[in-house]
Parts: C-alpha cells; sequence; structure tokens
C-alpha cells in the first residue's frame, strides 16, 4: 500500500532526460526505463487484442447473424484500416499530452468498442452488417496504441539498445493477438454460444492497464515527435521506401493475424471437419504468437549485425513461405478445390512460417529507422550536436508513426485481396501468388537500399558540449553497416571539442 501511495505522490513528468548518459542510465535511468517499458507492453498488449477482437468473433458468428464470409473480411479490413489510420494522430500524441497520460486515454477509451461488441454478439440477427463495419472502425483505436507506444518508448532507451526494447515493446503488443485468440478457443471449447465471455475479460484486463499506466508511467517533457517532424519526413525518400517494406513486414502479420482463423475455418468446412470453428481456433493463434515471440529477436539481431541486412533476409524467406501456400493451395485446386490433410499441413506451414519471419522482419525494419536520421544528422553541417540529436529523434519518432499507419494497410490489402480471390475462385490460390510477388519485390528494394549501399556514421567536429568528458574515450574506425547499428551515438569530449565515439 505504501508503494502505491508513494506512485500516486510522485511526479509524473521527467525533465532533462538523456538516455544517452551512461552514468546516469547506470545510476537509475535504466530501471525507470524498465518500468515505463512494462507498462507500455500492457497497454499496447490490449489494444491489440481488442483491434483484433472480430478475428475472434468471426469463429463465433454462424449463420444466424446474417453476416457472409465476404463480410467477415470485409469487417477485418475496416478495424485494420481505421487502426492504421489513427497511428498518424497517435504518434503525435506522447509529445502532445504526454506518454504516461496518453497510455491511460487509449487503454479507457477501448471500453467502448468492448461494450459494443458485447451488444453485437449477445443480440444475432438484431443488428446488420453496417453495425458490425461501425464497431469494427471503432475498435480500431487499439491499433493506434502501437504508434504512441513506440514513440513514447523510443525516447527513453539509448541508440545502441533501441533495436531490442522497440522490438519488446512491439513484440508485446502484438502478443495480443494471439492471446486473444488463445481466450477465444477456450471459450469455443467451453461455450461455443457465449462469445461475450471473451469481451467480458477485455473490459477488466482494459481497467487494469488503465490504473497501472498511471500509477507506474511517466511523462517526458522532450518528446519530440511533432506534426512538422512528420510533414519533413515525407520530404526523404527513405520515409516512403520503410512504408513500402513495412507493409510486408507488420502489414502481413496483422493481416494475417485477421485473416488465418477465416482461412482455417473455410480450409476446415472444406475438409468436412465436424466442428470447422474449434479446430480453427486450435490453431489460428499459434502463427500470431510465434511472430510475436519473434519480433524482439528481429531487432536484437538487427542491433548485432544490420537492419537491412536481417529484413533482406526474412523477405527471402517469405518468399518461400508464400511459394509453400501457393503449392499446398494449387494442389487443393487440382482436387476439386477440395481440401484434404496433406493440403492443410501446407497452409498451417507455410502460414507458420510468414508469422515467424514477419516477426523477425519488423523488429529489424524498426532498427533502420533511427539508424537512417542518425547517419542524415551526422551529414549536416547546420546543427549544432545538440540539434543533431534532437532532429534524429524527432524524425525517428515521426516515421515510425508513419511506417505504422502505411505498413497496417497491408493488412488492409491481404483481406481485401482474399476476400477478392474466395469471391472470384473459391480458393485463396491467386492471394498467395500475389504475396509471393510481392515479397521478391521487398527483397530487391531491401538490397538497393540498405544492403548494398554501406552505412557510415562519422564523427562530429564542433565545441559544444553535450554530454560529460568520457575518461580515456577511444576513437575508432568509422561505422559501418556491420557496426552503425550497435553503436553508440557521438559523444563530444569537453577537453578537446573533437566528436568521439565512447
Amino acid at each position: 500500500m505504501s508503494t502505491l501511495l508513494t506512485n500516486l505522490r510522485r511526479d509524473r513528468t521527467i525533465t532533462d532526460w538523456d538516455p544517452e548518459d551512461r552514468e546516469a542510465w547506470d545510476n537509475g535511468n535504466a530501471a525507470i526505463a524498465k518500468r515505463n517499458l512494462l507498462w507500455s507492453v500492457i497497454c499496447e498488449h490490449v489494444g491489440f487484442s481488442i483491434w483484433s477482437m472480430f478475428s475472434v468473433m468471426a469463429l463465433f458468428m454462424g449463420p444466424e447473424y446474417g453476416i457472409s464470409v465476404d463480410q467477415k473480411f470485409v469487417i477485418a479490413a475496416t478495424a485494420t484500416l481505421v487502426g492504421s489510420c489513427l497511428r498518424i494522430p497517435y504518434t503525435q500524441a506522447t509529445a502532445r499530452f504526454g506518454g504516461r497520460n496518453w497510455a491511460i486515454f487509449s487503454a479507457v477509451v477501448l471500453l467502448i468498442p468492448t461494450g459494443l461488441i458485447i451488444m453485437l454478439m449477445m443480440n444475432p440477427g438484431e443488428f446488420g452488417f453496417g453495425w458490425f463495419l461501425a464497431v469494427a472502425a471503432i475498435s480500431g483505436f487499439g491499433g493506434g496504441n502501437f504508434a504512441s507506444s513506440m514513440t513514447n518508448i523510443n525516447a527513453f532507451y539509448p541508440q545502441r539498445l533501441k533495436g531490442w526494447a522497440l522490438g519488446l515493446n512491439a513484440g508485446g503488443g502484438n502478443i495480443g493477438v494471439p492471446a486473444i485468440q488463445i481466450i477465444g478457443l477456450i471459450v469455443i471449447w467451453l461455450a461455443a454460444d457465449r462469445p461475450e465471455l471473451v469481451c467480458m475479460f477485455y473490459l477488466v484486463f482494459l481497467v487494469i492497464a488503465g490504473i497501472g499506466a498511471a500509477l507506474f508511467m511517466d511523462n517526458l517533457d522532450h518528446q519530440t515527435s511533432s506534426a512538422k517532424a512528420m510533414v519533413d519526413c515525407l520530404k526523404y525518400r527513405d520515409t516512403w521506401i520503410i512504408g513500402i517494406l513495412y507493409v510486408g513486414t507488420f502489414g502481413s502479420f496483422i493481416g494475417f493475424g485477421f485473416a488465418f482463423a477465416q482461412v482455417l475455418n473455410l480450409s476446415f468446412t472444406s475438409a468436412g471437419a465436424a466442428k470447422p470453428a474449434l479446430a480453427a481456433a486450435q490453431i489460428a493463434w499459434i502463427g500470431p504468437l510465434l511472430g510475436s515471440l519473434s519480433r524482439p529477436y528481429g531487432g536484437k539481431l538487427a542491433d548485432r549485425i544490420g537492419g537491412g541486412k536481417v529484413t533482406l533476409y526474412t523477405f527471402i524467406g517469405m518468399t518461400f513461405g508464400a511459394a509453400i501456400l501457393v503449392f499446398a493451395a494449387t494442389a487443393a485446386d487440382n482436387n476439386g478445390k477440395v481440401i484434404e490433410t496433406g493440403h492443410l499441413v501446407g497452409l498451417v506451414i507455410g502460414f507458420i512460417v510468414l508469422f515467424i519471419l514477419s516477426g523477425l522482419a519488423n523488429g529489424s525494419v524498426y532498427k533502420i529507422i533511427p539508424t537512417i536520421w542518425e547517419e542524415k544528422a551526422q551529414a549536416s553541417t547546420d546543427m549544432s550536436p545538440t540539434q543533431k540529436v534532437v532532429w534524429s529523434r524527432s524524425m525517428s519518432g515521426a516515421l515510425i508513426g508513419i511506417a505504422g499507419a502505411v505498413g497496417g494497410l497491408g493488412g488492409v490489402g491481404i483481406n481485401l485481396v482474399l476476400r477478392a480471390s474466395y469471391k472470384s475462385n473459391q480458393s485463396a490460390t491467386a492471394a498467395f501468388w500475389i504475396f509471393m510477388a510481392f515479397y521478391v519485390v521487398a527483397a530487391v528494394i531491401t538490397w538497393w537500399f540498405y544492403v548494398r549501399r554501406q552505412t557510415v556514421l562519422t564523427t562530429q567536429t564542433t565545441d559544444i558540449v553535450v554530454e560529460p568528458a568520457v575518461t580515456d574515450p577511444i576513437a575508432p574506425a568509422p561505422i559501418t553497416d556491420d557496426t552503425a547499428e550497435t553503436a553508440e551515438q557521438p559523444k563530444v569530449s569537453t577537453t578537446s571539442g573533437t566528436g568521439t565515439l565512447a
């Protein structure tokens, strides 16, 4: 109780936060950053769960609801679209309102769509397709949580740890997708006619997340994301390239996360399963879970060998994963569109490969972002070291929001492409061909812009003191792509005025 009272009384705003100050980091700042990261993950996690709620509700929606297969894909696409678009304003929210304050709001506001979903599911046949679209759109607010959470944590952590921290934050949030599917599986197994139980669980979880954010999170007085930075970001080619790559990484994860259960449900129905929804629910959570768990390791690998290389390798692997889907779906088509056990095994393996690799690539792409702006900042001759740090952080935060929004549109595309494929061909084969072709293009783009050319972060020369002098600093050779993403930001010596890398 005394700890809770202390948390309630303490000041909520931290001033002069400098994650690159090693001494301050080791003497308490690391613990503060970890505490904020923990509750940021929880709030983002529950946001992802509410965002993907209809991927589970679709399994409960039998003929009595009056919602067709086509409409279920559109409902999923609507939630994905709104969640993606909201990532732009949510990126600005932490700078405007504070990371802690916005985390509280973003958790509490999700009580509204959760309550409305309970209303829809408890009254089958009484609410039409328009109602489901509207509520799906409101549930999209959960998708916006990602951008505000990532922007907030980006400001808490030093450059050398951003890949791991951002990957852990994103991965913990992404686990919200398999988590709600596991809860849905339990409810289907124990009470197939009580979908509202899933929503009621999350009403409690949302309250816990909001209270935890209020008690244990902090606001930073220098959150640097701004509307101007987002506009400035759009002037750079890298912004659009990263957006395309994120369509293939996060877009794949969230798109398949929404669609995997429905594809399995249709496949088990074709295979003649007695309870296709239960069979689908037993498997659907595995892919999103593995994709979520792999995400921080994508960031960690990128910290070690470079974000561009990890992203390239994962896109190559995703091409092979999509090829497995093409092969399995084509074989089923040649079998009179009747899916048998071997076809189901191929579909499940292909999807799981895509989930795992898209998770890895999610983390690695977000490691590329701060490196891009750090390189541009160091190349600038018009800014002081302090201005370069502020500009780099601001642009990184802005690009995180833009990439998250554009990337989420990939999830919309996946659901719409699958809908069109099933509607025209009664199978997903055409959609799988499109996915495979996109991964090939994304691999070529990654190689051309972020692997072929080495990223070199040079040292700076200035008389402005950014951090205290470091004892016996050692100046290494220029940083190349293999080491750029694990090195610290340049620190300026107070004695010589020459930038060195400590």
